[in-house]
C-alpha cells in the first residue's frame, strides 16, 4: 500500500512507515529496487493443504556429518541445553567434552533424557567442521514437528513473517529476538527459506525450541489467513512512515520482513494492510534483517 493511500480494511490504523533490513547492505528490504523472481518448478499434484503447511519435498533432507538420514546435529551449549529440555524434541545422541558437561548441567538439571558420551574437542571439530562453534557440545536429534497456524496463534504476541529470508543465521537471530520479545511465532516460506540446521539453531541460542517456526507454501495466502484471524499485517518497507508501537496499542500485529537485497515482493506488499518502517536518523540507510526485526519488536513492546 502506498503511504498516501487509505488502508483497505478501514477504521483506525497505525501510521504507515519505513522499514529497515539489509544483509550485505540491504537485508530485509531497506533500499534497492524490487525484483520479480520467476516461479519455481511446478509441484506434483497432491491433496489440498493450508497455505502454512509444508509441501512434500522433492529431495530428501540432507543429513549432517555422520548423521542418519532425517536427523540433524545441533551444537552449542545454549542450543543443546534447550533441546534437552524440550519434551517435543526426539533425541538420538549427546556428545560433550569434559568441560562442557557441567556447563550444560547448570542449565538443565541431570539426569538428561539420554546419557552423554564423553568426547574430545577434536572429535567434535572433525564431526561438525572446524568452523562450527560447538562449545564442546553436540546433539543428534530429529527436526521439530511443525504446529498448525491455529495452534501457533493460541500463543500471545505478534507474529513475524519472513519473505524469502534465506540466511540460516539471520533466521536464527530473528527467532532469538522473537523469544526475547514474546512473539507468538515466526513464519518462513517453505521453498525459499533455510531448513532447520545446526547453524540456525546455534544462532537462535535455544529459541528454536520455544518459538514455533512455521513453513508457508504460499506467503500471500498465509497473510490473508492471518488477517482473517484478526491480525493487522504490517510490512516493513522504506515506503512508509516510521513504525510507532503506541499507535497499535489495541491491535495484534503480524510484521512482514523482506528478503536479502530485494525487500518485500510486490504481491507481499500488496497483501499487507499497511507499510511501516524504522526511523534511522544516522548515516546508515539500512539494517540487517535480524537487527530490523529486533528494533521493530522493541518498538512494539513500548505499547502501553
Amino acid at each position: 500500500m502506498k503511504p498516501d493511500q487509505p488502508n483497505r480494511r478501514g477504521g483506525g490504523h497505525g501510521p504507515p512507515g519505513r522499514s529497515a533490513g539489509g544483509e550485505a547492505g540491504r537485508q530485509g528490504g531497506h533500499g534497492g529496487p524490487h525484483r520479480h523472481h520467476p516461479p519455481g518448478p511446478a509441484r506434483p499434484p497432491g491433496p489440498p493443504r493450508g497455505p502454512w503447511q509444508s509441501a512434500p519435498r522433492s529431495e530428501p533432507r540432507q543429513p549432517g556429518p555422520e548423521a542418519p538420514r532425517g536427523a540433524i546435529w545441533l551444537y552449542g551449549q545454549h542450543a543443546v541445553a534447550a533441546a534437552l529440555a524440550n519434551p517435543q524434541r526426539r533425541l538420538r545422541r549427546l556428545l560433550v567434552t569434559e568441560e562442557a558437561e557441567p556447563a550444560i548441567a547448570a542449565r538443565v538439571a541431570q539426569p538428561w533424557p539420554l546419557a552423554p558420551e564423553r568426547v574430545e574437542r577434536a572429535r567434535l571439530d572433525q564431526l561438525l567442521g572446524r568452523d562450527a562453534v560447538h562449545q564442546g557440545a553436540a546433539l543428534l536429534a530429529d527436526p521439530l514437528a511443525q504446529p498448525s497456524l491455529a495452534h501457533a496463534l493460541e500463543r500471545p504476541g505478534p507474529v513475524l513473517v519472513l519473505d524469502q529470508v534465506t540466511d540460516p543465521r539471520n533466521v536464527g537471530a530473528i527467532l532469538r529476538s522473537a523469544a526475547a520479545f514474546r512473539a507468538a511465532a515466526v513464519i518462513a516460506q517453505e521453498r525459499n527459506a533455510p531448513e532447520e540446521t545446526g547453524a540456525l539453531a546455534k544462532a537462535a541460542s535455544g529459541a528454536l525450541e520455544t518459538v514455533p517456526l512455521l513453513r508457508a507454501v504460499n506467503l500471500a495466502r498465509t497473510l490473508v489467513a492471518l488477517r482473517a484471524a484478526g491480525l493487522w499485517v504490517v510490512g516493513l518497507d522504506p515506503a512508509g512512515k516510521p513504525l510507532d508501537g503506541c499507535a497499535f496499542a489495541d491491535r495484534r500485529l503480524a510484521l512482514v520482513l523482506g528478503a536479502e537485497d530485494t525487500g518485500l515482493r510486490r504481491l507481499t506488499r500488496e497483501t499487507c494492510d499497511e507499510l511501516a518502517g524504522i526511523a534511522m536518523p544516522g548515516s546508515m540507510a539500512s539494517l540487517n534483517v535480524s537487527v530490523a526485526a529486533s528494533v521493530a519488536l522493541y518498538e512494539l513492546a513500548r505499547r502501553p
